[in-house]
């Protein structure tokens, strides 16, 4: 194939992370734990430089070195997701990848110590104490800061898509909420989250962000959590949008995913052409369908101002991207995608393991089960 020239000097490197539970292994609930798994941890060259704290103690994040492509990050993204399960293993506990745990009560759940999340409870009170949930943040890198703009601007378009497909949340404290991604709802309550507007330039992204650090609303550009940016500190597009994907076929099919509409973004970049740009307001009715049906439920094809099911839009966003696949060889990812079309996002099999047991330790269980398999 025919590869433009300069299209992977450097660039279209990936870095994944992932936000797991930490569940007690009998109780099967939330267990305050992240300080001893890291304190264990210290031994273990990997986890000490890849696994951090979050703002709740039952609950761990792990993120990969800078990949040069979906090979090296699913060997990095596996070995983490190994180490980590062994890790937890020792002290009696299990981790779980999905957007909420079906019942724990953020109530119960101990706050990390450390100046960051202190001032961000300070600052927001409940609405950070009850941000339980759990999410896969892709990140892509990109040399220019104005290209990455522009990418950042053009992705927004699809992150309903990608969302659909990573849905993991449909639990709340017990209960059957009837979305499919309660966290993208639960995640609204913090300011600077959702869907962005677009911006005309990187300077004009640039003077959004000193305004609000000159007001007092935020002392840096990490506390925008916006579902797409254009990274503050890395050369990177960081698409935040994801509920935590259980299974790991699931995860790098997502990273093989937001990768390749990236790329396929920059070709048309490339060649001058572009990606139409619809309003932040189109893009949330396509978002909250993703939240309340996944990829059962039907999208609004803006083009052609009709609804279309979600699958048949996400089987064409598949061939929209296949040049960029076939250029970063991960096609073998992508049919992943189509096998959770036909069997349904993780959020689909929780509802059906609970219908079918009425047990809600049952989809911890399955959980716990989906979240190891293939390592």
């Amino acid at each position: 194939m025919d590869i433009p020239k300069g299209l992977l000097d450097g660039q279209f490197t990936l870095g994944v992370e992932e936000e797991f539970q930490i569940v007690h292994a009998e109780t099967r609930e939330l267990r305050s734990y992240v300080s001893r798994l890291l304190e264990e941890g210290r031994s273990n060259a990997l986890l000490r430089e890849r696994v951090r704290p979050e703002m709740h103690q039952s609950v761990v994040e792990t993120g990969t070195g800078i990949c040069r492509d979906i090979k090296q990050a699913r060997a990095e993204v596996s070995e983490l997701r190994q180490s980590l399960g062994d890790l937890a293993k020792k002290g009696g506990m299990r981790i779980v990848a999905a957007g909420t745990h079906p019942y724990s009560d953020w109530k119960t759940q101990e706050i990390t110590d450390g100046e960051r999340y202190k001032g961000i409870v300070e600052d927001l009170q409940d609405v950070a104490r009850a941000n339980l949930i759990f999410g896969l943040h892709v990140h892509v890198g990109i040399n220019d800061r104005e290209v990455a703009m522009a990418m950042a601007n053009q992705i927004r378009y699809f992150l309903p898509h990608i969302l659909a497909l990573s849905t993991s949340s449909p639990f709340w404290l017990g209960r059957n909420t009837g979305l499919k991604s309660l966290r993208s709802e639960i995640f609204k309550r913090f300011p600077r989250t959702g869907i962005p507007s677009a911006f005309d330039s990187y300077g004009a992204f640039q003077r959004y962000v000193d305004l609000l650090v000159k007001t007092h609303c935020i002392d840096n550009a990490k506390k925008i959590w916006w579902d797409v940016r254009a990274h503050p500190f890395f050369d990177t597009v960081e698409v935040r949008v994801c509920d935590m994907t259980t299974r790991l076929d699931d995860t790098m099919a997502i990273v093989a995913l937001v990768q390749a509409v990236m790329g396929k973004l920059y070709l048309l970049y490339r060649r001058n052409w572009a990606f139409r740009e619809y309003s932040r307001e189109l893009i949330e009715e396509n978002k909250w369908r993703a939240v309340r049906y996944g990829i059962e439920g039907k999208f609004i094809d803006f083009g052609k101002q009709e609804e279309v099911p979600t699958a048949d839009i996400i089987h064409e966003l598949l061939e929209f991207v296949s040049e960029a696949a076939d250029i970063f060889q991960s096609q073998n990812e992508l049919d992943r995608i189509r096998q959770i079309l036909k069997e349904g996002t993780s959020a689909d099999k929780q509802i059906k393991v609970f219908a079918e047991t009425g047990n809600i330790n049952a989809v911890v269980d399955h959980l716990i089960q989906q979240t190891s398999l293939g390592l």
